[in-house]
C-alpha cells in the first residue's frame, strides 16, 4: 500500500458511506412520491392504513439493504464495517425520528413503523455487508 493509497482511503470511506444513504434516500423518497402520486398512499399527513405501513417498511428495507451493500462494496477495506456504520446512521436518524414524530397524530403514523425502522437499521445493514462478502475463489487445479 502506497502513502497515496492511505491518503485517499477516508475519501473512498466518506463516499462509499455517501453512496449508500443516498441510494437509500433517494430511493425512499421517490417510491413514496410514486406512491402518493398514484394514489396508492393518501395525500401527505392523511392517517394511511396498517397494510400501506407495512409496504412502506418492506420496500425500505430492501433499500437499506441495497444501500449497505452499496456501501460494502464501494469500500476500500472492511466492507461488512462500512455497512454496518451505514446501518448505524441509520438507527441515529431514524430514532431521531421517532422522537421528532412520536405524538404528532395519525398522519404519522402507528408508533410501531418508527420503531421498526430503528430495530430493523443494523441486521438489514448486516445483510446488506454479508451479501457483499463473496465466497473464496476454489484454488486452482
Amino acid at each position: 500500500m502506497t502513502a497515496n493509497d492511505i491518503r485517499r482511503r477516508p475519501l473512498r470511506t466518506s463516499l462509499a458511506l455517501f453512496a449508500g444513504f443516498a441510494v437509500i434516500v433517494v430511493l425512499s423518497t421517490v417510491t413514496d412520491l410514486a406512491l402518493h402520486a398514484g394514489h396508492v398512499f393518501p395525500a401527505e399527513g392523511q392517517p394511511m392504513a396498517t397494510p400501506l405501513w407495512v409496504l412502506a417498511l418492506a420496500y425500505r428495507s430492501g433499500f437499506a439493504v441495497l444501500g449497505c451493500w452499496l456501501a460494502a462494496r464501494l469500500a476500500p477495506s472492511r466492507p461488512m464495517a462500512h455497512a454496518l456504520t451505514l446501518g448505524a446512521i441509520g438507527v441515529v436518524l431514524s430514532a431521531l425520528g421517532t422522537a421528532a414524530t412520536w405524538d404528532k397524530g395519525p398522519g404519522f403514523g402507528p408508533r410501531w413503523y418508527p420503531l421498526s425502522l430503528v430495530v430493523t437499521s443494523l441486521p438489514l445493514a448486516w445483510l446488506g455487508g454479508r451479501l457483499e462478502q463473496r465466497p473464496a475463489a476454489p484454488p486452482a487445479s
